[in-house]
């Protein structure tokens, strides 16, 4: 294909479409001179050059050296693309169900909708789910020593990549073609809190005129961030801050069930006590802001080019990860079935009694220990054949990981403690904590295991299809075949309930799916291509699926390009949400129908929500659109802005809880909404669990407008000033119906804006990225019903994080770095949150509240 681009125009398109910190000018080759083609994240079709017509932004290892992120996670937050859904093991809780684990959301989509390749190819799923059924892609599996770029196409691309790639795709190009020894060393400190983070990382490479082989070792460790050390931070009780009082009714001491009566413990602090009776925990103190973890990873790269043209290549993959999850001491409620004897030494009503609500803190926080190994295995052959380009590979991925729980980390059973109260060895009353010997009789180890396999085999080819005109048709086209499965197996004493509190996951599937792809690049004139794509996938366990995309890039002259695509996609259901078991969590509401029919539990209680998988899941669907332009009047200068805008039906999620409480929690005798019997004279007893499943039953159009930036400033013997601006106004969020643009961790501005300085030997860079205000509280009263539509609270406000990094060469083969992020020492804003996953003053999937950090970092290359 002939397509002629304009220089200047090209250089910045450059920048803009597949840069987002660095301007890059691309190596143009004579007249006549034979251009390597490369393929380019969007396209299958192998190019001359990096511009295509879809929107991608690149993070060079330039860019992410400048921003002085040892984590993936850290870095990718921070893009205005990324928004509500993306996570890390920032917060890791005994209720978290992938703890260790972390991910990113385009557009704020979810995880599940985007797309995370290595090298343009899938990798195996995190053996554990998020949020219980959302499969994705670990990011903590990727080093950031090894990465060369990061390629973020900020568009549908289910014709060219299949399923996932609803929101957009994240593609890490890994480096090759090393030479040489490069060693890194880093260091860093956060002010105040007792955090730091240690990493390192070791580079070798060597080419000749036949092979390469690279190998990346990688090193990382962070120590745990405590939430005691982090004042209002660190409390579930908000209401000193303006929040909402979330400290939790299963306390120490607790209440009883005296003749079916509820009675408070007469222990109770009167601030911990309740009108209803209730006696209050903070179990806020007990957990992580942020959990200690290491990881440790290789990869290794080999080609060898055959003397027939032929090259083959091998990437081999290891990863060893560990970390830690923490709670508050085991909370216990009616639904564990425990009582204490009229026998019993320190029963002061000389009666049997039933236990209500208690929490044994005695025995200890509850803790987790995660380690998850993952393995890669990439082989393959390409090469030429009469003009096209070829390649076939085949892949085998693993994701394996071990959730442990030692009988010295709080993890207490009910039987064994129903035993213990019997024989009167341990007191449930009046707070007192009990004989460790005791204590050590009431534990027992929890044992979680997790594994994804994936399995895939590819073949595609690309070149000159037909001429069209003078010009000539080029094609790509290309099969896949795919095996994966998940087990996620919870310990036994989960599933026979002797295990209470804590958030428990069971799920088994697998599935083989084949697809077969076809895309053209057009050259309807000599600065206008279109650009053709379909792709057919038929999975095992629901069916087939065809998806079509069609985008055109024109240059009318030498400053302007236009750029449009559409598109349809789809997602399929995750293995975890059609093989789910019977898996819990817990969220807070108040139970309005037993206040009112009783005047009991009418505050914000925590209660337990059970799930099952549904196989009779279909895909989502989506259709998405994108317009856009780049202004290049200068080589300097650039300016380009996208239109974009997303629509997904047979969105799969769990049932709306705030329905399901209206249908089903007014009737005693409901099986779904399931109460203890209810106490003499009372209608309804306490809700003891509410099931739900997962079903299509939702869709959401998002829409926004990117804007990006940049301009290079020569300051002559004083050096290169460059500043660059990626910005993201999302114009549209709406759900079901509903419109959540605005609201609660759904801002509509973020942005980030970048100045580098280069002098010599000297580079500085300074960032400042930006999240604007969104509204507090979805469910403003806590009722279980979103009501954010019709209430309006108080708004969060918008944050703005400075990052400062000089780094200096002190020989060509030795520099020095030296960096604060969040220079101005900002705290994550006041939010009274959710009353699910933000219960501690900020709304945790925006905002990081480490404060200020401080780092340095060496670099050596040996030659």
């Amino acid at each position: 294909m002939k397509i002629s681009t304009p220089r200047k125009l090209s250089a910045v398109f450059c920048a803009l479409a597949t840069t987002g910190f660095t301007l890059s000018t691309p190596t143009f080759a004579q007249d006549g001179a034979d251009v390597e083609r490369i393929e380019v994240t969007g396209s299958r079709i192998k190019r001359t050059d990096m511009e295509g017509p879809s929107p991608v932004q690149s993070i060079s290892k330039d860019d992410i050296a400048n921003m002085g992120y040892d984590n993936l996670q850290q870095l990718l937050e921070r893009m205005p693309v990324a928004g509500n859904g993306t996570f890390s093991t920032r917060g890791n809780s005994q209720d978290s169900t992938a703890n260790g684990a972390a991910a990113v959301s385009l557009r704020g989509l979810g995880a599940d909708a985007t797309l995370v390749l290595i090298n343009g190819r899938r990798v195996a799923i995190s053996a554990f789910a998020e949020s219980i059924t959302n499969s994705f892609v670990d990011i903590n599996s990727i080093p950031v020593s090894a990465i060369e770029r990061i390629d973020i196409l900020k568009d549908g691309a289910s014709a060219i990549y299949g399923s996932d790639a609803v929101a957009g795709v994240v593609n890490i190009i890994m480096k090759k073609d090393i030479e040489g020894i490069e060693v890194n060393l880093g260091y860093g400190s956060a002010q105040g809190p007792s955090y730091e983070e240690t990493s390192g990382s070791l580079v070798w490479g060597t080419v000749s005129a036949k092979s390469s082989a690279s190998i990346i070792l990688d090193y990382y460790k962070n120590t745990r961030l405590n939430s005691n050390e982090m004042g209002r931070l660190g409390t579930a009780d908000q209401t000193p801050y303006g929040g909402e009082d979330f400290r939790s009714s299963r306390g120490f001491p607790g209440y009883f069930r005296v003749d079916g009566v509820k009675t408070i413990d007469p222990s109770c602090p009167a601030e911990n006590a309740t009108s209803s009776g209730s006696c209050l925990f903070d179990y806020g103190p007990y957990g992580f802001v942020a959990p200690a973890s290491e990881r440790i990873g290789a990869i290794s790269q080999f080609e060898y080019r055959f003397d027939n043209s032929i090259t083959g290549f091998m990437e081999i993959a290891v990863q060893h990860n560990t970390s830690e999850a923490g709670g508050a001491p085991t909370p216990l409620d009616e639904d564990a079935g425990l009582t204490v004897p009229a026998n019993h030494p320190d029963n002061i009503w000389n009666k049997d009694i039933e236990i209500g609500r208690f929490r044994t803190v005695d025995a200890g926080p509850r803790r987790w220990d995660i380690a998850s190994d993952s393995l890669r295995f990439v082989a393959g052959l390409k090469g030429e054949l009469n003009d096209w380009a070829w390649e076939t590979a085949v892949q085998k991925g693993r994701s394996q990981s071990l959730q442990t729980g030692g009988r010295d980390q709080g993890w207490v059973r009910t039987d064994f403690l129903q035993q213990e109260i019997n024989a009167g060895n341990y007191s449930p009353f009046g707070g007192v904590y009990n004989d460790p010997a005791v204590i050590d009789r009431i534990t027992t180890s929890l044992v979680r295991r997790g594994e994804s396999h994936m399995t895939s085999f590819d073949a595609n080819i690309s070149g000159e299809a037909f001429k069209f005109g003078s010009e000539s048709v080029m094609m790509a086209a290309g099969v896949e075949y795919r095996e994966e499965d998940v087990n996620d197996i919870p310990d036994d004493q989960f599933q026979r309930g002797l295990i209470f509190g804590t958030e428990s996951v069971s799920a088994q599937a697998s599935r083989d799916q084949f697809a077969a792809y076809v895309e053209f690049s057009i050259p309807l004139a000599e600065n206008l291509e279109l650009q053709l794509a379909g792709r057919y996938d038929d999975y095992s366990d629901f069916g087939t699926t065809t998806n079509p995309k069609v985008a055109f890039r024109w240059a009318p002259d030498d400053t302007v390009t236009v750029r449009a695509s559409w598109a349809q996609g789809f997602r399929a259901p995750s293995l975890a949400q059609i093989g789910l078991g019977p898996s819990e969590k817990s969220q807070f509401f108040t139970d309005t129908y037993r206040c009112a029919a009783t005047g009991q539990d009418c505050g914000v209680l925590d209660y337990n929500i059970r799930f099952a998988g549904n196989q009779d899941l279909k895909p989502e669907e989506s259709e998405s659109w994108n317009v856009g332009f780049i202004w290049a009047p200068i080589a300097e200068f650039g300016f380009g802005i996208d239109v974009w805008s997303i629509t997904q039906d047979n969105k799969i999620a769990e049932q709306a809880f705030g329905p399901v409480y209206d249908a089903e929690c007014n009737n005693q005798s409901s099986t779904v909404c399931v109460r203890l019997p209810a106490p003499p004279g009372q209608s309804l007893g306490v809700i003891q669990k509410i099931h739900s499943t997962f079903e299509n039953i939702s869709s959401q159009e998002v829409a926004g407008i990117d804007v990006s930036a940049n301009y290079n400033y020569s300051l002559e013997e004083y050096g290169l000033l460059k500043f660059n601006l990626e910005w993201a106004y999302q114009s549209k969020f709406e759900k079901d119906g509903r419109d959540y643009l605005g609201e609660y961790n759904f801002p509509e501005h973020r942005w980030i804006f970048s100045t580098n300085w280069e002098m010599g030997n000297f580079n500085t860079n300074l960032n400042v990225s930006f999240v604007g205000e969104f509204e507090d509280t979805p469910d403003i009263d806590f009722d279980g019903t979103l009501d954010f539509d019709s209430n309006t609270s108080r708004k969060v406000k918008s944050q703005a994080l400075v990052d400062l990094q000089t780094a200096y060469n002190v020989s060509d083969s030795t520099k020095v770095s030296f960096g604060i992020n969040n220079l101005l020492d900002e705290e994550p804003p006041f939010a009274i949150g959710d009353g699910d996953g933000d219960l501690y003053g900020y709304a945790s999937q925006v905002h990081n509240p480490r404060g200020r950090y401080f780092y340095t970092k060496i670099t050596y290359r040996f030659n």
